[in-house]
C-alpha cells in the first residue's frame, strides 16, 4: 500500500506541475485551479486501494476518469485507467476483468464520439494498444501469483502429511515400546513371583532350595531392570552418557529363556530349527512369541505343567508352536470368569500385533489333547 501511494501522489504532482507550467494553457483551456486540484487528487487517490480494494478502486478511477478526461487535465486519467485495469485482472479475475474492460471500452467510445474526428483512429488504436498490454501484464502477473499460492499451498499440504507421519510413527514407536515394556515385566514379575511362593513354603523344610529361588529372582530381576533400561533410554533425547546399549534378543536367546523358565519350575523342552539369518524384527517377535506363552504357561498352567517349544523354518516361512499340559481351559478358570489365557488379553493382542505386523497369524486356544497351544507363522522376507 506504501508503494502505490508514492505512485498517486508522483503521478498527481505530475498532472500539478503541467497544469502551473508556462504555455500549459496555450495547448488546452485549463479550468480554474479549484476545480482541478480536487479533480487531480480524485483522480489518484483511488490507486492507494487499488490492491486492497480492486473493483471499487477501479470504478471509482473509470467514474472520475470521464470528468479528468473531459477537462483535459492531463495524462493521470489513462495512468490510472491502465493500473486499474491491470489490477482488476491480477486481483479480481479475468472475468471481473472482462466486465471492467467493456465499461472502459464504452466510456471511452463515448468521450472519442465527442472528440474531433481526425484524433479518431489514432485514439483507437492508442486504446486498444494500451488495454492489450495492460491486460497481457495482468494475465501474467496473476497466472505468477496463482502459481506461487499453488506452490504454498502444496508446501502446506507437504508439512501437514510430514506431521502426521511424525505423529504416526510416534504413536507406532510408543505402542512397540509398550509392547516391549509388557513383555519384560509380564515374564520377569510372573517368575519372580512363583518363586517368591515356593521360596516361602521350602524357607524352613529345604534352605538349598529356597537359596536357589532367592537367587533366580535376583538374577531375574537383575535382567529385567537391564531390559527396563535399555527400552527407556529408547525415550531420551540425548546420549550423554555414551555407553553402548544391550541388544534386542532374539530366536538364539531361546534356549536361555528355557533355561529360566526351568529354574523356574517348569519343564521345557525345547527344539530349534535353522534360524541363523533371520530379520532382526522377526527374530525378535519369535523371541517375545515364546516369552509370552511360557509366561502364560507359568502363571495359569496349574502346578507340574510341562511346556514344550517348537521353532522351525522351512523355505521363507518360521512356524512357531507352544504347548503345554496344563489344565484346560473348562478345569483351570471357574465358572462364569473368563479364562485369562483367551485372546483379549494385553499378552495375547501383543502376540497377535507382532505376527501380523511382519504379515504373520497367529492362532490361540486349547489343545486337541488336553492343555493350552499358541501357534505362530511368520514369513521371512530378507533384504536382497
Amino acid at each position: 500500500m506504501a508503494g502505490d501511494t508514492v505512485l498517486a501522489v508522483l503521478l498527481g504532482l505530475f498532472d500539478m506541475l503541467l497544469f502551473a507550467a508556462d504555455g500549459f494553457d496555450e495547448i488546452a483551456e485549463m479550468p480554474p485551479w479549484y476545480i482541478a486540484v480536487p479533480v487531480n487528487i480524485a483522480m489518484v487517490a483511488p490507486l492507494v486501494f487499488r490492491r486492497k480494494s480492486p473493483l471499487w478502486s477501479a470504478y471509482v478511477v473509470l467514474v472520475i476518469g470521464v470528468v479528468h478526461g473531459t477537462l483535459q487535465l492531463g495524462i493521470s486519467s489513462v495512468a490510472a485507467l491502465a493500473m486499474s485495469i491491470y489490477s482488476v485482472v491480477v486481483y479480481a479475475g479475468r472475468r471481473q476483468g472482462l466486465v471492467y474492460v467493456g465499461a472502459v471500452v464504452a466510456g471511452s467510445a463515448l468521450q472519442l464520439a465527442l472528440g474531433p474526428a481526425d484524433e479518431l483512429l489514432i485514439s483507437a488504436l492508442f486504446l486498444a494498444f494500451g488495454i492489450a498490454l495492460c491486460w497481457t501484464l495482468g494475465e501474467f502477473v496473476g497466472a505468477r501469483r496463482a502459481y506461487d499460492v499453488e506452490v504454498e499451498a502444496r508446501l502446506h499440504l507437504l508439512e501437514t502429511e510430514r506431521d502426521q507421519a511424525t505423529r504416526i510413527a510416534v504413536a507406532e514407536e510408543r505402542g512397540r515400546i509398550a509392547r516391549e515394556l509388557h513383555d519384560v515385566v509380564a515374564h520377569a514379575v510372573s517368575v519372580m513371583v512363583v518363586q517368591a511362593d515356593g521360596a516361602s513354603y521350602a524357607i524352613q523344610s529345604n534352605p538349598e532350595l529356597a537359596q536357589r529361588a532367592l537367587q533366580t529372582i535376583s538374577e531375574t530381576g537383575r535382567g529385567a531392570l537391564g531390559e527396563l533400561r535399555r527400552l527407556l533410554d529408547v525415550l531420551r533425547s540425548d546420549d550423554a552418557d555414551g555407553e553402548p546399549r544391550v541388544p534386542q534378543p532374539d530366536a538364539h536367546a531361546l534356549a536361555e529363556l528355557a533355561d529360566r523358565m526351568r529354574t523356574a519350575g517348569v519343564p521345557v523342552e525345547l527344539e530349534l530349527g535353522e534360524l541363523g539369518d533371520l530379520p532382526a524384527g522377526v527374530s525378535l517377535g519369535i523371541y517375545r512369541i515364546v516369552q509370552e506363552s511360557l509366561t502364560n504357561t507359568l502363571k495359569h498352567a496349574g502346578r507340574g505343567a510341562t511346556a514344550s517349544v517348537r521353532v522351525q523354518r522351512t523355505g521363507d516361512l518360521v512356524e512357531v508352536l507352544v504347548s503345554d499340559d496344563g489344565a484346560g481351559a473348562a478345569q483351570l478358570v471357574p465358572a462364569g470368569r473368563r479364562d485369562p489365557r483367551l485372546p483379549g488379553g494385553n499378552g495375547l493382542i501383543g502376540m497377535r500385533e507382532r505376527a501380523h505386523v511382519y504379515g504373520g497369524t497367529l492362532d490361540v486356544g486349547p489343545a486337541p489333547g488336553g492343555g493350552w497351544q499358541v501357534r505362530a507363522a511368520l514369513p521371512v522376507r530378507l533384504d536382497k
